[in-house]
């Protein structure tokens, strides 16, 4: 390349400064910093309607739904809390109704064979009264038919989601355009400097 050429280029580069790239990709930065923590918040509130709809016995899997939605498509939205518990959402009071549930129901079902088994062992030993053989006979009776509570499994009821390394959202997207004009501001100061060695 003759010094002519590169005169003629350096001209052309002389207006386009490299602190031009360097301005864009700081505002791009800036953007992309306030997205990921507008993309965190979000988060937030709608862990925070996960538990409130738990809390009230509301909508839960509608609020689940939607916090899953937006976590596996957003970046800077993981779910891990402070206190370091995993998985990090425990749907405690959804859990803790339907053991209660359980229990009333099992309880409901005991109610009734302890009355069948009363008049089973009635008609087995009539002559007898709360003592006797008919005690050992309701026990009997009860321990034969009588409902046991299921163990209803916590790890239903715990989740956790998984948050992208990168999402094609404001936060992603600025993220990509400040890399790009760091690496355009870089190539030109490069390019400037070889150009201007070579004019000498």
């Amino acid at each position: 390349m003759n010094k002519r050429s590169i005169h003629h280029l350096l001209t052309r580069l002389r207006p386009i400064k490299t602190w031009y790239f360097l301005a864009i990709c700081l505002f791009f930065v800036i953007v992309s910093v306030l997205a990921l923590r507008n993309n965190y918040a979000t988060m937030v509130n709608l862990r925070n309607d996960v538990y409130a709809a738990d809390k009230n016995n509301a909508d839960v899997l509608g609020s689940l739904n939607r916090l899953r939605a937006y976590v596996n498509t957003h970046m800077n939205t993981d779910l891990a809390s402070s206190n370091g518990i995993y998985p990090p959402i425990h749907l405690t009071y959804t859990y803790e109704r339907l053991k209660k549930a359980e229990q009333d129901k099992v309880n409901d079902a005991n109610s009734k064979i302890y009355t069948e088994a009363q008049k089973y062992c009635e008609g087995l030993f009539p002559g007898s009264f709360s003592g006797g053989p008919r005690v050992p006979c309701i026990e009997q009776y009860v321990k034969d038919h009588g409902s046991i509570v299921k163990t209803i499994p916590d790890s239903l009821y715990k989740f956790n989601f998984a948050s992208p390394t990168w999402s094609p959202d404001l936060a992603g997207w600025s993220i990509v355009l400040s890399c790009l004009f760091l690496t355009l501001g870089v190539l030109r100061f490069i390019l400037g400097r070889v150009l201007e060695s070579m004019a000498k």
